[in-house]
């Protein structure tokens, strides 16, 4: 990916950010998007000498301006679609504005981000778009509607927008993490990730970069003849 220009949204921290350190290894000049963790994004972007610009994806405006700014650094040849939030809660109990929010910032992100960066990657006939979904869009997950179906929404996604511009040359594909130990993934009591550990075949959560080499290869010309697909990587959890 020498030279080539890559997003990744929600790249400051966690899966994002071992996705920016990966594509950055292989070559290629990243943008780091941000909504409000300015001083880690600054941070990596230094570090792999790209591009932090903050943005908030959820909106139309902000995927636009991230495009643009992107843009300045030549030909859009990558865009990773991963940022996301989890507000959990049992559906008697779950308020609209969790549903909402949750499937404004995973689906909607993911749907006004690619709507952004498809027409020069249509006019290019050339480009990779990867989404990042989960495990518990494929499985389900108690307590987890809301981004549960956030998920599914992004696998249905991939694979009708893959078919759309499969004759341009745009490849759509997703990657579907397992527990991988994140600072999202941190906030659940500590026995409940004993009790997600108990159910991986791997016998142990997940780190980012377990993820991120799948992403990279994803985004890459290696995978030339990929798109529509669904990628597991969740220590078999999901078999």
């Amino acid at each position: 990916m020498q030279g080539k220009v890559a997003i990744v949204t929600g790249g400051a921290r966690g899966i994002g950010r071992a996705v920016v350190l990966e594509l950055a290894r292989a070559g290629a000049r990243v943008v780091v998007n941000y909504r409000s963790s300015s001083e880690q994004a600054v941070a990596l972007a230094h570090e792999v000498d790209g591009r932090a610009v903050q943005a908030d994806v959820s909106t139309s405006e902000g995927c636009e301006a991230l495009v643009a700014a992107a843009s300045e650094l030549g030909a859009i040849h990558a865009l990773v679609n991963n940022a996301g939030i989890t507000d959990d809660g049992l559906v008697m109990r779950m308020r609209d504005p969790q549903w909402d929010e949750v499937m404004r910032v995973n689906a909607g992100s993911t749907f006004r981000m690619c709507r952004a960066v498809l027409p020069a990657m249509a006019r290019a006939r050339a480009g990779a778009i990867v989404n990042i979904g989960s495990v518990s869009a494929l499985r389900g997950n108690a307590g987890q509607v809301n981004y549960s179906a956030s998920k599914a929404a992004m696998i249905a996604l991939t694979r009708s927008l893959a078919l759309e511009m499969a004759r341009r040359s745009v490849r759509v594909n997703a990657v579907c993490p397992g527990f991988i130990q994140t600072d999202m993934t941190a906030e659940l009591p500590e026995k409940s990730q004993q009790m997600a550990v108990d159910r991986i075949p791997m016998r142990r959560m997940g780190q980012p970069e377990d993820v991120a080499p799948m992403v990279r290869f994803l985004c890459s010309d290696e995978s030339a003849y990929v798109t529509g697909q669904v990628f597991v990587v969740d220590g078999g959890l999901s078999v």
